[in-house]
């Protein structure tokens, strides 16, 4: 979808919903006699499987507009701090005239600069954790949406836990 689509603001809960309700209906389906093998109605589930595709969509899509800001965010730090470096080599230049001054200046212009280095690796910081804290919220979602659709595959191709049992047997009771 678009950027403007309904999947922009995913909720993690209502994927997990979705991939339940998924399961539930793969595990609730109508056996076929003697077999794993399992009736589901093609159109519901498929249908359940485009909403969970839309909503990793959307996550992928926050994940890439996370990304973007990052970039914005880190952008206008350095421009700021190429502007207070600039602001301080101005100063600097315009007291270079007296020895006094000009230590003055110089100390000063270097506390500006590592202040303005300090707020850099800070702002880096924090992007960089918020944007760690989504991707791994994403990895999250994205694993059990992998791990929910790879046991639904093996129920459905009849390699489940129970496969290896084999058919049912008459029982000497």
């Amino acid at each position: 979808m678009d950027s403007g689509g309904k999947w922009d603001d995913v909720d993690p809960d209502e994927v997990q919903a979705k991939i339940a309700r998924l399961r539930q209906l793969v595990e609730s389906a109508r056996s076929r006699s003697r077999s794993s093998t399992a009736l589901v109605d093609r159109a519901e589930v498929l249908g359940l499987v485009d909403e969970v595709e839309g909503a990793v969509r959307g996550v992928l899509t926050q994940a890439a507009h996370v990304l973007e800001e990052r970039e914005a965010v880190v952008a206008e730090g350095r421009a700021e701090a190429a502007r207070i470096v600039a602001e301080a080599e101005r100063q600097r230049d315009s007291l270079v005239s007296d020895t006094d001054v000009y230590r003055v200046a110089k100390r000063q212009a270097e506390t500006l600069l590592e202040r303005a280095r300090a707020d850099d690796r800070a702002m880096r910081q924090e992007t960089d954790e918020y944007v760690d804290a989504k991707l791994a919220n994403f990895e999250v979602t994205l694993s059990r949406t992998s791990e929910a659709v790879r046991r639904g595959r093996e129920r459905l191709a009849g390699r489940s836990d129970y496969a290896a049992i084999g058919p049912d047997e008459p029982r000497d009771d």
